[in-house]
């Protein structure tokens, strides 16, 4: 009788696998595309809320009538820079697109990017939205040329700036009101001029930071409305 087969030798049991730490992944740091460019006929909604907003910011909403259709009539019947002029302050999360703004010959757009800590949360990011990719109407500033007779140069009037309220204390700002002192330094203009309310007080600090000079000694007067229509017949 044959002797019995000796049985299999033990399946060794597999070392187990080696794991590795994991290095964590850095969290990325949220970043804000901005884009100054030309307004356009199709921006006067926009720049119609944007005007209200900053009426309701400057408690003056009682001076306020403009209406969509008086701005449309307005903003557009001249070339820009030689009437009145508004640029647009647009951001997105992602760059811009290559579209109708960006190969403008009166105005290619500046663009910036901007690191944020957190992300920013823009509860009217609908309302002000500019088209289907994103980008949202952020600010304005709307300004037209003037002239210093002691300078014998032309400069520009700086009627309006604004920045939307989640989008303040970011440089925006600055960003606006140095888009128009470049086109006057383009230009060859003596001077960009604006008015500040005495009492916001954090736009007047900003402004002196920036290097405005603040004038004390100057005051404004105004004749409208009734006052200026009587002198119609005078």
């Amino acid at each position: 009788m044959a002797a019995a087969a000796p049985p299999p030798p033990p399946t060794p049991t597999p070392d187990p696998p080696i794991t590795l730490p994991q290095t964590p992944t850095p969290p990325q740091t949220p970043l804000l595309f901005t884009r100054i460019r030309l307004s356009t006929p199709s921006d006067v909604p926009h720049i119609h809320k944007l005007i209200h907003q900053m009426a309701i910011f400057e408690r003056l909403t009682h001076l306020f009538s403009a209406t969509e259709t008086s701005l449309s009539n307005t903003l557009f019947n001249s070339p820009p820079f030689q009437s009145f002029t508004v640029f647009i302050l647009e951001t997105s999360h992602l760059p811009f697109p290559l579209d109708q703004h960006h190969n403008n010959p009166l105005y290619p757009p500046s663009t910036h990017t901007f690191n944020l800590d957190t992300l920013l949360d823009d509860p009217e990011s609908v309302t002000f939205g500019s088209n289907d990719t994103g980008v949202v109407i952020a600010g304005f500033v709307l300004f037209f040329p003037n002239y210093s007779s002691f300078l014998a140069k032309p400069g520009f009037y700086i009627e309006d700036i604004f920045v939307r309220e989640c989008y303040r204390r970011r440089g925006l700002g600055k960003m606006l009101l140095s888009a128009v002192a470049a086109q006057a330094v383009k230009m060859e203009y003596g001077r960009v001029e604006w008015c500040v309310l005495d009492w916001n007080v954090n736009a007047i600090k900003f402004y002196e930071e920036m290097g405005a000079e603040v004038l004390q000694e100057w005051r404004i007067c105004r004749l409208t409305g009734n006052t200026l229509l009587g002198y119609a017949n005078n």
